[in-house]
């Protein structure tokens, strides 16, 4: 089914905002299924509708390399979500994966009426009660590894293939893509503009 970001800002606009004053959006799924791009028009959508810059969170900045794909959420806590609950602005450090180290200036994040946190893991079950809504980007696996080397490079197909290992068993766990309120098709055949649609796969 095609549907359009503009409606869907709509919805997340209507809905009740449950981290405090925020209306936290989250958008999961596998590496290399769509996610970016998916949160970055649905956060312009937002905005449109709105007035309102609408801050985007890449879980990718906050992990503390290879091995934090899943242990960073106490960061992401601590910096960004309980300053939000509180009215208070939050921050973070973003990591720079080709130095190995986190920068040294805080990317602030506001608390907007909408923020959006993008990367796996992000509808995990432990933010689902303060979620205003809960994406799931999907794609064929074969096609989002492919993706993935073609933005990370063949010298990283190792830890590629290590990360997916990991975020599969993840999601299963978590039955992440069962409690979604939305489940997007990140490769979808049908005809459709994806600057304003997107293809719901469920």
């Amino acid at each position: 089914m095609i549907e359009s970001y503009a409606d869907l800002a709509a919805r997340v606009l209507a809905a009740p905002p449950r981290l405090g004053s925020v209306r936290l959006v989250a958008v999961d799924g596998p590496s290399g299924a769509g996610k970016t791009d998916f949160a970055a028009r649905l956060a312009e959508a937002i905005g449109q509708a709105s007035g309102q810059v609408v801050p985007v969170v890449r879980t990718d900045d906050l992990l503390d390399g290879w091995d934090d794909q899943f242990t960073f959420w106490g960061r992401l806590e601590r910096d960004v979500l309980e300053p939000l609950a509180a009215g208070r602005p939050g921050g973070y450090r973003r990591y720079d994966w080709h130095r190995g180290a986190f920068g040294d200036a805080t990317v602030g994040v506001p608390p907007a009426p909408v923020v959006i946190v993008e990367g796996v893991s992000a509808a995990r079950a432990a933010i689902r009660p303060r979620l205003s809504l809960a994406v799931f980007v999907t794609a064929p696996s074969d096609l989002r590894l492919a993706r993935a080397l073609g933005r990370d490079g063949d010298a990283l197909r190792a830890y590629l293939e290590k990360w997916r290992l990991r975020e599969e068993a993840h999601f299963a766990a978590d039955a992440t893509a069962h409690h979604a309120d939305l489940v997007v098709d990140g490769a979808p055949d049908a005809a459709h503009d994806p600057t304003e649609q997107y293809v719901r796969a469920d």
